[in-house]
């Protein structure tokens, strides 16, 4: 029943026409995306890792995404890369909030101040997060569970 609630008020929101936004806005959430977008179509994720491995982490996915850097600075609380795609500039900020975490911001200019991709923002967080999760995949130990042809074996 609570389903069916929430299907009717689903399709309600997106047939009108202001609500459309709130709707997809509320499935994002729902779906756990985990990144924060403004108005002005910046997006935002924080990661629970420190800002040198979230570097490495977003030049392979930039190298992975055929974006190409056109600037690396260390800035006072982390750092600055900026790249090319298209005809975006891309613009991320690092910025170090402790030892272990790390803000992300990221804005794709296309062209003028105020037109902004952030479709293009969004996947380069989502993909370095992707980045995130398979280094970690790759440096966890693997554990050995002994099996039925090796148990009593020396």
């Amino acid at each position: 029943m609570k389903a069916l609630k929430f299907a009717i008020i689903g399709l309600a929101m997106l047939s009108l026409p202001g609500c459309a936004a709130v709707a997809l806005t509320a499935a994002g959430v729902a779906g756990g995306v985990g990144v924060d977008h403004t108005l002005s179509g910046i997006s935002y994720k924080t990661f629970t890792t420190p800002a040198a491995d979230v570097r490495r982490a977003t030049l392979k996915t930039l190298a992975r995404m055929d974006i190409a850097v056109t600037d690396i600075r260390e800035t006072k609380s982390g750092w600055e890369i900026k790249g090319t795609a298209a005809d975006r500039e891309i613009d991320i900020e690092l910025e170090s909030l402790t030892r272990r975490t790390t803000r992300m911001r990221v804005v794709a200019n296309e062209g003028d101040i105020f037109f902004k991709d952030s479709a293009t923002s969004t996947e380069i967080i989502i993909q370095t997060a992707e980045t995130l999760e398979s280094e970690m995949a790759a440096m966890a130990p693997v554990s050995f569970a002994p099996g039925p042809d090796t148990v009593g074996r020396r």
